[in-house]
């Protein structure tokens, strides 16, 4: 079983930056694949990027060049550092973790672009 609690949302004008945090409970977070996911209002949560064990990521197109996903299995945490923030990249983040079948989900939480 995992926890996760993620942080770092916030409303940011367009062309600014943040970072998100999920920080994972539980033991072996080094196995999970870990994945940052939005939704937006009247949107299907979407992939937005992802990290393996082994370190190998992969971004949405939209966020491509943009976004950074990264951990750090010594703090049991993944970021998602984000640049060149638009209005079409609000939504509510999440974070899962990812392992065999099983998958978690944080709460969420919610990155506001506007000016």
């Amino acid at each position: 079983q995992v926890q996760l609690v993620e942080s770092g949302g916030g409303l940011v004008q367009p062309g600014g930056s943040l970072r998100l945090s999920c920080a994972a409970s539980g033991s072996r977070f080094s196995i999970y694949t870990m994945g940052w996911y939005r939704q937006a209002p009247g949107k299907q949560r979407e992939l937005v990027a992802a990290i393996t064990s082994g370190g190998y990521t992969n971004y949405a197109g939209s966020v491509k060049g943009r976004f950074t996903i990264s951990r750090d299995n010594a703090k049991n945490t993944v970021y998602l550092q984000m640049n060149n923030l638009k209005p079409d990249d609000t939504a509510v983040y999440y974070c899962k973790a990812s392992w065999g079948r099983a998958d978690y989900w944080g709460q969420g939480t919610q990155v506001t672009v506007s000016s």
